[in-house]
């Protein structure tokens, strides 16, 4: 079946979703890919100021989800998508006259918060709206996602011509489009509400004492950690190897990223799930982001090899993140809906990126460390090795929880549903339910 029949068979709200994900992340792609590097030259910041700045913006979109996760849950999804969108606009808009350190860091912090507003309320709603195709619907969602990477760097090499405020200045546009666009096209959704009024605190310790969703959530904070180096080490690399071509290269990152997502991504999902369901995708997908930097440990810099070769390893390592992920996305948001009992579902969604955003942020501290004085010694290859080990660790991790809730007389609250349970079935969503 064609990309278009799935999307056409999914009802209005679903595509709704889709088609604004692929609008955030146009406006979003077209400018971040680029902050790096303009944050590095024109304003002239320290790669540890680069690290700090980066950080801060995925804690306060990560590291905040639990709070935009609760809101989304007590208030409605559509209120949580429509604020978020507006507050990006601001947040944007501010990275238009920023010129020091404290500016970009609110800006930063702004545009943060804004996704964990949205971005918990989106996945909660399009998995209560897709009900028993969930993992069908998260994987399209992931293509019209990849598509507005492809396309957001494009863009935004374009307006980099002009200016990067111009560039600023476009995504926030895009952005206050889209609020407009949900405030007046979605319709309301929100999840069951319980009989029982309960406080935020109870919601919380609920989420809490769900021992199997907390280990799954501290063994995925790998994958955030690897996959968010797009933005990152691999700009940074682009830099250091490619010079006044730098923009270029940066966008081809990108590209090829969105284009082995946007191509790959249904086959993918469905050769995992034939063979293997989502315990055992989630090792898979996890091993190949861990491989993903081999290519730049081997080749590691302009020399000795060359800036060609060393090009290439760094488009190598960005396709083979590219299909890592795709291949953990669709069942990782699945994992985390089944694991949290179809109850309080944006806000397990709030929690699970809360706890991973503490992992981005101290990852992106240290990358941002390693990548200075690794240079300084003349051992580039030590950054892309400690990558690699937290990809094999993490893999390792989503192995023994595997293996430990696949084991007979597993206890309940063990690591995650058995493998041969999630082959045999597929957790079925009413419309009406508490996503």
């Amino acid at each position: 079946m064609s990309v278009f029949a799935k999307f056409a068979g999914f009802d209005r709200p679903a595509q709704l979703l889709m088609i604004n994900q692929f609008g955030i992340n146009l406006g979003f792609y077209m400018l971040m890919p680029y902050l790096a590097g303009y944050l590095a030259g024109p304003l002239g910041l320290a790669a540890w100021a680069v690290g700090l700045v980066l950080g801060v913006r995925n804690f306060s979109q990560q590291g905040m989800f639990l709070i935009g996760g609760t809101l989304a849950d007590r208030l409605g999804y559509k209120p949580l998508i429509v604020a978020g969108c507006l507050l990006r606009t601001g947040g944007f808009a501010l990275l238009i006259v920023a010129d020091s350190l404290p500016a970009v860091l609110i800006a930063s912090a702004a545009t943060g918060f804004a996704g964990a507003l949205f971005n918990p309320a989106v996945r909660a709603y399009l998995a209560a709206d897709a009900g028993a195709r969930r993992l069908e619907a998260f994987a399209v969602f992931n293509m019209f996602y990849q598509a507005g990477i492809l396309a957001g760097p494009l863009v935004g090499l374009a307006l980099m011509a002009v200016d990067f405020r111009v560039t600023a200045a476009v995504a926030a546009a895009v952005f206050a489009a889209l609020t407009i666009a949900q405030l007046f096209a979605l319709p309301a959704r929100r999840g069951e509400i319980s009989t029982v009024r309960t406080s935020v605190l109870e919601d919380w310790r609920t989420v809490v004492a769900n021992r199997r969703f907390l280990a799954f959530s501290v063994a995925m904070i790998g994958s955030y950690v690897l996959s968010f180096q797009v933005y990152l080490a691999l700009p940074l690399q682009a830099e250091f190897i490619a010079g006044a071509q730098a923009q270029a290269l940066v966008s081809a990152l990108f590209v090829v990223s969105g284009v082995v997502a946007v191509a790959g991504q249904l086959r993918i999902t469905a050769w995992l799930r034939a063979r293997w369901g989502p315990g055992r995708s989630l090792v898979a997908g996890m091993a190949v982001l861990a491989a993903s930097f081999v290519p730049l440990i081997v080749v590691s810099g302009p020399s000795p090899f060359g800036t060609v070769p060393a090009i290439a390893a760094l488009l190598i390592t960005t396709a083979l993140l590219a299909i890592g992920t795709a291949a953990v996305f669709p069942f990782e948001m699945d994992t985390v809906v089944t694991l949290s009992g179809d109850r309080l579902v944006a806000t397990h969604y709030g929690f699970y990126n809360t706890v991973v955003g503490v992992g981005i942020l101290i990852g992106n501290l240290a990358t941002g460390a390693v990548v200075g004085a690794a240079r300084d010694a003349g051992a580039d290859w030590a950054v892309w090795a400690g990558l690699t080990a937290i990809g094999a660790v993490a893999a390792f991790a989503l192995v023994r929880l595997d293996r430990a809730a696949s084991e007979p007389g597993s206890p309940e609250g063990g690591d995650l549903p058995p493998t041969s349970a999630r082959r045999r079935t597929q957790p079925s969503v009413s419309p009406g339910s508490s996503l």
